[in-house]
């Protein structure tokens, strides 16, 4: 690979991901337990239109459909090449910084997609880096390759892929990165949910789903295709169709002992009475 990647995108202050339902917010910055990262508490605001939202002790990001569904892809990938979460963080700051989890389909100069890479600079043609799960590949490729990338801090190991203009740009990210990263790999099971009018709702493809699942995290939710989604990977993958519910006609989701439905939504995952074997998602209607 060639040694310039992408230049950094100016965000201008702000994410606009984050919702804030009123003008004076108080940020309460504490410890996730467990974690070992800061959290940022943040008022939401009310459900209207198709949304989700990442809510975790005390900390709330709202992202559109695109972002979640993005998210949760990068997170996938990851797990599809066992690498471990540091993996995501960094990847997920990157992307807040050059797309804000949008695919784009320009950017500076020949830039395109989620990671905005460039293809005169080797990173693939633009039909592929359109593709969020060969993006995200390709990225992974690129860090993986940096020694001790595990060991530096988030905003060097992304800047070792990127090369971008401004490398330090990533590090005003880590926070909302790290948050989304155990949202969306699961360690933080069922913090991630959506919601959307009916009239949204597309006809049901349920195999399609399954089919994308597989080549996302590369196992379905079969059990009988050696998969059997447990753990963080099968909160991860509920995670996933869950974002990818509007897309594919998911009418709901089950995980362990807890449900989502797309009847209702922007409540969040509910408990059921009997544990589900594997992850299940059903059509809608």
């Amino acid at each position: 690979m060639s040694e310039e990647r992408s230049r950094a995108r100016s965000r201008g202050g702000g994410f606009n991901c984050l919702v804030v339902a009123i003008a004076a917010v108080t940020v309460v910055v504490g410890m996730l337990v467990g974690a070992g990262y800061f959290v940022l508490d943040r008022m939401s605001g009310p459900v209207v239109g198709s949304g989700c939202r990442v809510a975790l002790d005390g900390a709330e990001i709202e992202l559109s459909v695109e972002q979640a569904a993005n998210a949760a892809t990068i997170a996938g990938v990851a797990f599809e090449r066992g690498l471990p979460k540091k993996a995501v963080v960094i990847a997920f700051a990157t992307v807040f910084q050059e797309s804000d989890f949008m695919n784009l389909p320009g950017g500076d100069r020949d830039s395109v997609g989620l990671f905005q890479q460039r293809p005169s600079m080797g990173w693939g043609e633009v039909e592929q880096l359109l593709d969020p799960v060969f993006a995200a590949g390709a990225f992974y490729d690129g860090l993986v390759e940096v020694p001790g990338y595990q060991d530096l801090p988030v905003h060097e190991a992304a800047q070792a892929v990127q090369r971008s203009a401004d490398g330090f740009a990533y590090d005003q990210h880590e926070d909302e990165a790290r948050i989304l990263a155990a949202a969306f790999t699961g360690e933080v099971p069922g913090a991630v949910y959506c919601w959307y009018p009916d009239a949204e709702a597309r006809p049901p493809a349920v195999e399609a789903a399954d089919e994308e699942l597989r080549r996302v995290y590369g196992v379905s939710a079969d059990a009988s295709d050696g998969g059997a989604p447990t753990g963080d990977r099968g909160w991860s993958m509920a995670a996933w169709a869950v974002a990818h519910a509007q897309h594919f006609g998911l009418g709901s989701v089950t995980q362990d002992d807890r449900v989502w439905t797309a009847e209702q939504g922007a409540e969040g995952w509910t408990t059921v009475e009997e544990a589900a074997p594997a992850l299940r998602f059903d059509a809608a209607g």
